[in-house]
């Protein structure tokens, strides 16, 4: 009679045990909300590791050409090499924008 009341009480142990697991806030539906969020951040991560490597490569690229550093200088900071000539076009007046 005693190993029954013990196999009872172990059943209904495990059943509660079960229902924790699967209603409450932090069992089955947490672990899902996890695992979603997981996936979000590694999607997140690939898209910024992928990011990180353009900006390495541009970098090398600068670090390494001369030529890479001049264009850069020529199209962000509107400089111009020592035997270049700069030339900037007007339109016409009747081409122009009023503002």
């Amino acid at each position: 009679m005693n190993i029954r009341i013990i196999m009872l009480t172990l059943a209904l142990l495990a059943g509660a045990m079960q229902v924790q697991l699967w209603l409450s806030e932090d069992g089955r539906r947490k672990t899902s909300e996890l695992r979603l969020a997981a996936a979000e951040q590694r999607q997140q991560n690939q898209v910024q590791r992928e990011r990180n490597a353009a900006l390495n490569a541009e970098v090398v690229n600068l670090k390494e050409s001369r030529e890479a550093a001049e264009e850069r200088a020529r199209s962000n900071l509107g400089m111009i090499g020592k035997s270049e000539t700069f030339y900037q076009v007007v339109p016409a007046a009747k081409e122009r924008q009023p503002r």
